[in-house]
């Protein structure tokens, strides 16, 4: 499955255009190299969001058949750091 699929499966954006734009701008990582939407995903796979808001550091645990719940979603990515980078919460 491509990364922006993999993302939008997942439920961790909402639209995989979305995720295409954050993969053209250079926020998504997968491994620790810069990755394109198209990237094939695999079991094993970190991946890092890291915007101006967010850091989100995930470990791939499976790939879904398709769209999942939010609650199933979970099954298949473990996070391992989720840290909030807004300063104010208005």
């Amino acid at each position: 499955m491509r990364l922006d699929q993999f993302l939008k499966a997942c439920c961790v954006v909402k639209h995989r255009t979305e995720a295409k734009r954050a993969c053209e701008k250079g926020v998504v990582t997968v491994n620790g190299r810069v990755a394109k939407a198209s990237r094939e995903m695999r079991c094993g796979d970190t991946i890092t969001v890291d915007s101006e808001s967010r850091l989100l550091e995930l470990q791939v645990l499976g790939i879904p058949p398709k769209n999942v719940s939010k609650k199933e979603a979970r099954d298949f990515y473990h996070v391992i750091r989720d840290e909030d980078r807004r300063l104010f919460d208005f």
